[in-house]
């Protein structure tokens, strides 16, 4: 079982590196959608992992947060506005996103919660007291309501 962790490992970093080559500047016109910027933080007290998802601009409301099998999943869509004319100028990135984040302690999914606040998505995943049997489960969080 230990050797397909490494794997999995593997697999994960080998995704994010073709992730980052997309985000070179050059390569952002020929691909579809956008890669919103991650930080994931490890608390001690109380032990969880918090993840910061930048996504300005989207309606909560159509952003899936999925946890399963040591990977969390951020999905969801940033919509053009819907204005008519020519552009002088094209710097934001719209279209569908999907961040694939490798959790690297087993998290208790079902005490996980989920906050969209000014354009941050933070999310917070408790460290699971125990090693949880490996379970293929999938599990989405709900995004509470913001505060203004």
């Amino acid at each position: 079982m230990r050797k397909r962790d490494d794997i999995d490992r593997l697999h994960d970093e080998i995704n994010e590196l073709v992730d980052d080559l997309w985000n070179v500047p050059r390569f952002v016109v020929a691909r579809r959608g956008f890669r919103p910027n991650v930080d994931c933080i490890r608390s001690e007290d109380p032990p969880a992992l918090h993840v910061l998802v930048e996504l300005p601009g989207i309606d909560p409301s159509a952003i899936k947060v999925i946890a399963a099998d040591r990977v969390l999943v951020v999905a969801g869509e940033r919509c053009r506005p819907e204005l008519t004319g020519r552009y002088q100028q094209m710097e934001i990135e719209y279209g569908a996103f999907q961040r694939r984040i490798s959790l690297t302690e087993p998290v208790d999914t079902a005490g996980a919660t989920a906050r969209y606040e000014r354009g941050l998505l933070t999310i917070v995943l408790p460290i699971a007291q125990k090693p949880a049997k490996r379970e293929r489960e999938r599990v989405t969080i709900t995004i509470g309501a913001s505060r203004v």
